[in-house]
């Protein structure tokens, strides 16, 4: 392993050896301690080390992008002749540009140090959970690891920042099943600051484990009708990813295609949406320090009580388009509680569905969508009834944001988001004969 911060000075030496005088690069370093479990047995430990380098060159109002993992002398200087042969290369924009300068900054989040016999004891105490909390589940495998990052960034506008990170995370892969039936496959993960608590207690981990060996009970759903259905917080985050695609993001207000466009300052969604884009929050385990474009990240609010405040834009966006550029482009989103109990806006759905998941297509310019609901559960009259399987929902993304007729207070946070339970109206639903 090299010594990143060496590295990183000898880079910026080859680039100006070179005659470049603009230009932004990152070097970064991690460890992981990878502990997998399958079916109950210890199955892999293994440490693995990684180094990668990231660097962007300016010639002119032309640039040139390039990466590697390779941190030799010889390997660096051809990353930059390459840098510069991709920027001699490509088309002059006038909106290519770097940050302007910003203060040195160092920042360090979570824990530097694995504590892996803490840890497996924490993997031992929650395979005997799931045993004996959830006995109707088949545990496949299960995915824990701790990773330590060290990053550092430079620019030619003479910032510099640095970054310690480290975390500890655990996926799973199980399924419901019980004599000759079976669940699909279900997925499940989150992301611990430390191990001062089971694993099983943080995200939504246990809930999904339930739901998975509640779905064996399938109830026949065969029409098609309009009613709510209750996003889960994994769906929510989901659906929220959709539609700040779909109007928020740099793509679409580059293309014109964002129905939000000249929306800004405007309600365009229901009041009881606030979403923020957080760059550190004690909801969050990990966030986004610095920006691509190298600025540091800031907190902003992206929808506040129902109003647009301002689009997802990087720098290149924000200087084509003239509108301000955001200063967080990570994926630290928190969808802010409501005051509704997951239980009262159960027992309110005349009829309609529990959402766990979502898979279909990509939603049209407009927002429509169509696809099937996945870990989804039939309400009647206030009532679970079971689960239904192969359900297929339909509607607009700017309709269902607009029909949020509920937000629960139960905040959901996997470590790298935070998500509340949502009520939607007027959602079209299509069962079929395999229910």
């Amino acid at each position: 392993m090299f010594n990143i911060k060496e590295r990183a000075h000898v880079l910026e030496s080859f680039v100006k050896s070179e005659g470049i005088a603009k230009y932004a690069f990152s070097v970064t370093e991690s460890e992981k301690h990878e502990l997998n479990t399958e079916q109950d047995r210890f199955s892999l430990y293994r440490t693995i080390y990684d180094q990668h380098v990231s660097l962007t060159v300016f010639i002119g109002k032309r640039k040139g992008s390039v990466s590697g993992n390779d941190m030799t002398d010889d390997a660096l200087k051809e990353l930059v002749k390459n840098a510069r042969l991709n920027a001699e290369s490509a088309m002059e924009d006038e909106a290519n540009e770097l940050a302007e300068y910003q203060d040195a900054s160092t920042f360090q989040s979570g824990p530097m140090e694995p504590d892996m016999p803490t840890f497996y004891e924490r993997i031992v105490e929650m395979m005997a959970a799931i045993n004996e909390d959830f006995p109707k589940i088949l545990l496949g495998q299960a995915i824990c690891s701790y990773t330590h990052t060290h990053c550092m960034y430079y620019n030619s506008h003479e910032t510099c920042f640095e970054t310690y990170d480290g975390a500890y995370d655990v996926s799973l892969e199980f399924a419901g099943h019980e004599g000759d039936r079976t669940t699909g496959l279900c997925y499940g993960g989150v992301r611990m600051p430390d191990l001062s608590r089971p694993i099983l207690s943080y995200g939504m981990l246990r809930k999904l484990l339930e739901d998975a060996q509640n779905s064996l009970q399938v109830v026949k759903l065969s029409d098609k009708f309009e009613g709510d259905i209750i996003l889960t917080p994994d769906a929510a985050g989901m659906f929220v990813n959709m539609l700040l695609d779909n109007f928020v993001s740099a793509p679409v207000i580059l293309e014109g295609t964002s129905l939000w466009k000249d929306k800004m300052g405007e309600k365009v969604v229901s009041e009881k949406i606030t979403l923020r884009l957080q760059a550190e929050d004690d909801r969050l385990v990990t966030a986004e320090h610095f920006t691509d474009d190298g600025y540091l990240s800031e907190n902003l609010t992206v929808l506040d009580h129902g109003v647009l405040k301002m689009f997802l834009l990087n720098l290149y966006a924000s200087v084509k388009t003239g509108l301000p550029v955001s200063k967080n482009t990570g994926s630290g989103f928190i969808l802010e509680a409501g005051s509704e109990k997951l239980h009262d806006m159960i027992h309110s759905v005349k009829r309609g569905l529990i959402v766990g998941g979502f898979s279909g297509g990509e939603p049209g310019a407009n927002g429509e969508f169509s696809g099937v609901a996945k870990n989804s559960f039939y309400i009647e009259n206030g009532e679970i009834q079971g689960a239904c399987m192969e359900t297929m929902i339909n509607g607009n993304l700017q309709d269902m944001f607009r029909n949020v007729c509920a937000v629960s207070e139960e905040l959901i946070s996997d470590g790298t988001m935070a998500f509340p339970y949502l009520q939607v109206s007027g959602i079209v639903i299509s069962g079929n004969a395999k229910c």
